[in-house]
């Protein structure tokens, strides 16, 4: 592996990873010649008719002209790629073995070519090099919990480090482009407005809300009024949930729960449920959308 020299891209890492703070990312992942040789011709193709120009250091470069992909140790990205694929192409970057000038540019194009990427023949032999969800990760009840548990129950501080005031960790619905002086948190609370609208929430209603995060949803529908019971697998977001809507003078409305959708009860005037769908998995989806249909009064929404 050569070394990359250090460099400076707004919003990227400035020098390949430092192997104190990031082990895994420092190491390149051990992969055959054969499967990177593979990987090679596979990128290689992919690339060859997209609108960039990817540079691979020591070997020309391919694409039919755009936003530079600098790869600069071919060799390293390439058994990265092989061996984890889109995660391995992240990790490539961490390491500072490639980088683009318009970073923005490349990846767009690139996520605008996705499906194409790699020949269908192949996509469906990926299940006999793709790593496999281990047995006891399935998005069973008891795996469900020890899933969300070490993902967020970690450390309320830590996520509040990366998040805006709102603590909300899904997307936000902007009003133009931020630059415009739009600011997360208010862009924040209107996605999270628009939601409740669509769900007609307001004075009186009995909504569900299955996922709570750090409880921002059900602070606003409480505040219009609603009664809310809103249900969490994580008890570090269920505690700081309660003591944010204990501050806001909200907890005769909202009752936050430590339980899984497929355990709750009641009936329900609305079911709101934001970003579940990954973190449910499309093997549990019929199970989640029965819950949601079980829990819906007649005519709830």
């Amino acid at each position: 592996m050569t070394t990359a020299e250090p460099r400076i891209v707004p919003g990227g890492p400035t020098a390949p990873a430092d192997p104190a703070r990031w082990p895994d990312v420092a190491a390149v992942p051990a992969s055959s010649p054969l499967r990177t040789a593979v990987t090679s011709a596979l990128v290689r193709r992919a690339l060859r008719d997209l609108p960039l120009r990817a540079r691979f250091a020591g070997s020309g470069t391919v694409g039919l002209g755009g936003p530079l992909l600098d790869v600069r140790d071919p060799a390293a990205f390439h058994a990265r790629v092989g061996t984890a694929g889109l995660v391995g192409f992240g990790e490539s970057y961490m390491a500072g073995e490639w980088d683009a000038p318009d970073l923005v540019g490349a990846l767009t194009v690139l996520a605008a070519h996705a499906a194409e990427l790699i020949p269908a023949p192949l996509q469906r032999l990926r299940g006999l090099w793709a790593p496999r969800q281990p047995h006891e990760e399935r998005n069973t009840p008891e795996g469900s919990r020890t899933n969300i548990s070490r993902h967020y129950d970690l450390s309320n501080d830590l996520f509040a480090l990366f998040l805006d005031d709102t603590l909300t960790y899904s997307s936000a619905v902007f009003r133009g482009f931020p630059a415009h002086g739009d600011r997360l948190a208010a862009a924040q609370h209107r996605k999270i407005d628009r939601l409740l609208d669509l769900a007609e929430v307001g004075e009186g209603t009995r909504l569900l809300e299955i996922g709570t995060g750090w409880g921002e949803l059900a602070l606003r529908a409480a505040a219009r009024g609603a009664h809310v019971t809103s249900l969490t697998l994580s008890r570090e977001q269920r505690d700081l949930a309660r003591d944010r809507i204990r501050a806001a003078g909200l907890d005769q409305r909202v009752s936050v729960e430590l339980c899984d959708y497929r355990e709750a009860r009641g009936e329900y005037d609305a079911v709101v449920s934001v970003e579940m769908i990954e973190a449910v998995g499309a093997e549990f989806w019929p199970v989640y959308f029965r819950a949601l249909d079980e829990r819906l009064a007649p005519g709830g929404r």
